[in-house]
């Protein structure tokens, strides 16, 4: 498949990467143009458009690492909400769209809403990001405040905390030894599945 960027088809092959200069309205653009398709991604950041169309290993480890969050978070009877996909977006300023985001001390702010307004809600509590293409830059997080971002890449997660107006790797405010629970599970899901991978985990923990 070529790349083919038109007023009437937006077409990029796997793993492939496009950056474009553009402005607000450009993105604005292109995000209308592709409608409720998922692919490619599309992010904006001050004059620049990314577009990412992710392989399949991209969507397979952002499932993994949703289903662990979940577990993890039922497993402490966590209220909380998860959203994918969605687009966070400041206008003139940001738009991007993680993998999953999960909203878990400000459940409440969201629950029965179909919009989430980026410039007065909250935003979500802990965000995932695969990057499997070096398409993800943890400060595209930065404009939204958002507390914690997990982001898998060469096979290792690395849990980034807020911290003051930048990001520092540390431990996960809310799973201790997270990293090495997603070592654990992508190493089950390689040699057998991604159900294995969670039904070990939930194993695991109820026997904790």
């Amino acid at each position: 498949m070529n790349t083919v960027i038109t007023p009437e088809r937006i077409e990029l092959p796997p793993g492939a990467i496009l950056k474009l200069l553009g402005n607000w309205q450009d993105y604005q653009k292109l995000q209308t143009q592709l409608g409720d398709r998922t692919i490619p991604r599309i992010k904006y950041r001050l004059g620049e458009i990314w577009l990412m169309a992710p392989l399949p290993e991209h969507g397979r480890d952002a499932s993994l690492l949703a289903d662990i969050a979940k577990v993890l978070l039922d497993s402490l009877e966590q209220r909380y909400d998860s959203f994918t996909p969605i687009t966070m977006s400041l206008p003139l300023v940001s738009g991007i769209e993680p993998d999953y985001c999960f909203y878990i001390e400000n459940w409440r702010s969201v629950v029965g809403k179909n919009r989430i307004d980026w410039q007065n809600d909250p935003s979500p509590d802990l965000v995932i990001e695969v990057d499997v293409t070096s398409y993800t830059d943890i400060n595209d997080y930065l404009p939204y405040k958002v507390p914690e971002v997990w982001l898998l890449k060469n096979k290792q997660l690395l849990v980034y905390r807020l911290q003051g107006e930048s990001y520092a790797l540390a431990e996960s405010s809310y799973f201790p030894n997270v990293s090495e629970i997603v070592r654990q599970c992508l190493l089950i899901a390689s040699e057998q599945t991604t159900s294995e991978a969670i039904r070990w985990l939930r194993n695991e923990w109820h026997a904790r």
